[in-house]
């Protein structure tokens, strides 16, 4: 049995302050008696309010996270109990109605893995669209990961499907058919036909494996262009260790005399916050005394912390993060740059087209964005780390709970002061993905692509971009997961230490 104790009746804080490239951390502890307390057996619930009552962005919004919801430690215990499934406890009692994004594991390390790009997964990144005057869907392949299941089978970019083991995917079967238990089923493919989607006799079977890791750079190359030399980036998460290997393809754009640029987002659901200011940084320049973004959190945090604290800058290296060398960038120090994002780009990519607005000139080529303004990082069950998972702190999580709670604690603005983009980025340049001709992703006739380079030579009415069936993306295989939809704050994240739970 465990004694918990009642944050707001005995609360000492660590102040955690960091500059852009290191943690550094300076404590100021602050020692209050002890209340006697009953015992209590309910310890994911207690995790959960305590993280959450401590960070989360709308703490002042939910009654049930406010300072003054308890007069006794015997009444906040009675209530932990009073909620004997913790996932429903979450759900109905502490998350604000707002919240769109935020989600947790009764397993931490899943999370963890997601955050670095690995899962359980057959490789096939798909959209799902709906068949115009139905509820059936239909799915076409975005793109296959190297080395994946997918990648060793008759599937690519382009295909189309519309049943899963016979059963026609409908809104109210797809997350059972194709995120469900079943880690493999076949996919009975389609084709166009007569403008139509009909089905065909191909069926082709995947199966999801254990720890596949996709390399968050899926294509770069340069495309010459007229006089323009265009340096092309596909990037479909941000991965924290994956900023040197950018890194080595922006000095292969210097090197061929790259000019212009096109970054395609178009699939990027977001990631690590740090990692897109190296991506900013490699495109506008390495002045660091130029703000990228700064994070507002709640009020009891906010008050709490010097602005300095919560503001990121551009940097200068690659950093040190998860094994990067933190060598000088090469950077691009453009005037102008052509995003490729559409309604599967959220979060981190979203803070990389904002933050670099004030700055450049950002032309945003595809559709409206997610809209995810907001921050989040992992939680854990560690008092003394602030419940902040720490990879050097492992053996310090209780092992009775090993739940990861991943909550949104913190909203984005940009220098400007910008943050009003929950509705989604509308692009200077609307043009749909044509489901009939997805053309190969970093080919300069790509319909997307070859609008980016249309409008980077001034050129206009000379190519046809009219979209026969737009992708409409009703889910997809990443949207699906709002645990994709990240924007994960790994510098500047306010740590406060909870009174930690005595064992008998």
């Amino acid at each position: 049995m465990k004694k918990f104790f009642l944050s707001l009746l005995c609360l000492g804080f660590v102040v955690t302050s960091c500059n852009n490239d290191d943690d550094t951390i300076i404590e100021e502890e602050v020692e209050t008696p002890e209340e006697e307390v009953a015992e209590v057996d309910i310890e994911v619930q207690n995790f959960f309010w305590q993280t959450l009552n401590l960070y989360y962005f709308w703490q002042g919004d939910v009654p049930d996270l406010a300072d003054d919801r308890f007069d006794t430690q015997t009444a906040y215990e009675e209530y932990l109990a009073e909620n004997e499934d913790p996932e429903a406890f979450l759900e109905n009692k502490l998350l604000f109605s707002e919240d769109r994004f935020t989600f947790y594991s009764d397993d931490y390390t899943e999370l963890v893995n997601n955050s670095a790009g690995v899962s359980k997964s057959n490789g096939l990144q798909f959209g799902l669209g709906r068949i115009s005057g139905t509820d059936d869907l239909f799915g076409f392949v975005e793109y296959i990961v190297k080395d994946s299941d997918a990648s060793n089978q008759d599937i690519k970019r382009g295909d189309l499907f519309i049943g899963v083991d016979g059963q026609t995917i409908t809104v109210d079967n797809y997350i059972e058919l194709l995120f469900g238990e079943n880690d493999t089923y076949a996919l009975n493919m389609a084709d166009i036909v007569n403008g139509g989607i009909s089905p065909s006799d191909k069926k082709v079977t995947l199966t999801k494996t254990e720890g596949l890791v996709e390399n968050p750079i899926h294509v770069s190359n340069v495309i010459t262009s007229g006089d323009k030399k265009i340096g092309y980036l596909m990037y479909n998460q941000f991965v924290s260790g994956s900023e040197d290997a950018m890194n080595a393809i922006f000095a292969d754009f210097l090197s061929q005399g790259v000019n212009e640029m096109v970054l395609d987002l178009r699939y990027n659901p977001g990631g690590r916050g740090s990692t897109a200011a190296v991506l900013a940084s490699l495109i506008k320049g390495t002045n660091t005394s130029d703000l990228l973004y700064k994070t507002v959190y709640n009020a009891k945090l906010q008050a709490q912390f010097e602005a300095s604290s919560t503001e990121n800058y551009f940097v200068s290296t690659t950093g040190t993060f998860d094994g990067n060398s933190d060598a000088p960038l090469n950077t691009l120090n453009l005037s102008t740059v052509y995003i490729i994002a559409t309604e599967s780009s959220a979060s981190a990519s979203e803070l990389v087209m904002v933050g670099l607005e004030p700055y450049m000139n950002v032309i945003h080529i595809g559709g409206t964005t997610v809209g995810k303004n907001q921050g989040s990082v992992l939680f854990v069950d560690d008092p003394e780390g602030g419940n902040v998972y720490d990879p050097e702190r492992v053996d310090n999580i209780n092992s009775n709970v090993q739940w990861g709670l991943q909550p949104i604690i913190s909203q984005v603005e940009n220098s400007a002061g910008f943050s009003d983009y929950v509705d989604g980025l509308i692009p200077d340049i609307e043009l749909s993905e044509d489901i009939t001709n997805l053309g190969v992703l970093g080919n300069a006739n790509e319909p997307l692509l070859a609008r980016a380079i249309q409008e980077i030579n001034a050129v206009s009415g000379k190519s046809n971009f009219d979209v026969v069936i737009p992708a409409n993306v009703v889910s997809s295989s990443k949207l699906f997961n709002p645990r994709n939809t990240t924007l994960l704050l790994n510098n500047c994240v306010p740590v406060t230490k909870i009174p930690v739970a005595d064992k008998e």
